[in-house]
């Protein structure tokens, strides 16, 4: 159901804490699921979201970290009977050879130049992966061609994915410099909400609730 006002409402969450995080490794693509503290926070996510935001939508990654913090999200938020998409271009950027390594360990192996210039700059990649620039280049596309007409339409769209994507995403929504968007940081669980306003193409960033960790 579109918006009384007609203008796109756009929320996004960041996966909360997945097995991996706690042990501080490069997960990337890997398939790892939530934590059980993890899981417990998105239930909060959605139980702060909830009679708030009328979701007609939602969007989320091929990694089940993702996939379960949608599900638990929608299940605190009392939201059901909707549409969920599952796509690959919602992924966490994609680590090469650095998945599944623990980072203090690589920064060993590689130094803590490398790795600091990948995890925090635009176009560098690690072995074998993407930049945070290929990551945009798949991410924004899809977001264009896919999600954004339906903002324009005046539907409220979920979207749940992972830092980096997510980061992708806030490079056009608030537009970033390439030198800014590496810095921008969304938290585990963070939960951002956008008003599509379609007379400028531009978003408008709103307050949104956030549940305890």
């Amino acid at each position: 159901m579109a918006s009384t006002d007609n203008k796109g409402q756009l929320l996004l969450v960041r996966h909360t804490e997945s097995a991996w995080n706690k042990l501080n490794v490069f997960t990337g693509w890997v398939d790892v699921p939530l934590s059980d503290a993890g899981r417990d926070h998105a239930r909060r996510v959605g139980q702060v979201m909830r009679g708030t935001y009328s979701v007609d939508k939602a969007y989320t990654s091929s990694l089940v970290r993702a996939q379960e913090t949608l599900t638990l999200v929608m299940e605190g938020a009392g939201i059901s009977g909707i549409e969920i998409v599952e796509d690959w271009r919602l992924n966490e950027r994609f680590y090469g050879a650095w998945q599944g390594k623990n980072k203090t360990q690589t920064s060993e192996k590689f130094g803590d130049d490398a790795v600091h210039a990948v995890r925090r700059g635009y176009s560098p990649r690690p072995p074998g992966g993407e930049s945070l620039e290929d990551t945009c280049d798949r991410v924004l596309p899809y977001f264009d061609e896919t999600i954004e007409p339906e903002l324009a339409a005046g539907k409220t769209i979920l979207i749940a994915a992972h830092g980096n994507s997510l980061r992708a995403l806030a490079k056009k929504l608030l537009t970033l410099s390439d030198e800014a968007v590496p810095t921008f940081e969304i938290g585990n669980g963070e939960l951002l909400v956008f008003r599509y306003e379609k007379e400028t193409d531009s978003y408008v960033r709103e307050d949104a609730p956030q549940a305890a960790k």
